[in-house]
């Protein structure tokens, strides 16, 4: 049985989650890297079947006003790529 590889909304429902969680804690923003969020959906580590593109598409496709890419690899997409979403959302 094979399960399907994690797709936009898989990474973009993750991040909503992790952006949520560190809003109820109070923080004022949240800084995250693809190579995390692709950890916590899964399928990244030890793989060469990883969905980094996807990842970091959908991290692009939350971005909003006020928030602010602190780091994009040369390619555009890569593990490297680090957001701070500023919060309340």
């Amino acid at each position: 049985m094979s399960t399907l590889p994690p797709n936009t909304n898989d990474f973009r429902r993750r991040l909503r989650a992790e952006l949520a969680s560190a809003e109820e804690r109070g923080e004022t923003h949240r800084t995250i890297t693809a190579r995390e969020l692709h950890n916590l959906v899964g399928g990244y580590r030890g793989t060469t079947n990883h969905r980094m593109p996807v990842c970091c598409r959908a991290m692009r496709a939350e971005k909003r006003d006020g928030d602010e890419v602190l780091y994009k690899p040369p390619s555009g997409d890569g593990a490297s790529l680090e957001i701070r979403y500023r919060l309340p959302r």
